[in-house]
């Protein structure tokens, strides 16, 4: 089963404040977030982990350069 983690805790685990993602994900650059209600929005904690994951290995990649 799917977690899905609340807008503090994407914050926490990415370290991006709310603007950041918000903007990542105008651009495709974050993953979508899924709207539960109106107010209450969430995100898959496997696409997090993922764009996390990923941008490490970016990382990594640019060191080795």
């Amino acid at each position: 089963m799917e977690s899905l983690l609340r807008l503090p805790e994407v914050e926490r685990r990415t370290g991006l404040k709310r603007s950041a993602i918000y903007n990542r994900m105008a651009t495709s650059e974050f993953p979508k977030l899924i709207r539960l209600t109106e107010k209450a929005v969430t995100w898959p904690k496997s696409e997090v982990t993922h764009w996390i994951h990923a941008k490490i290995a970016q990382g990594r990649l640019a060191e080795a350069a």
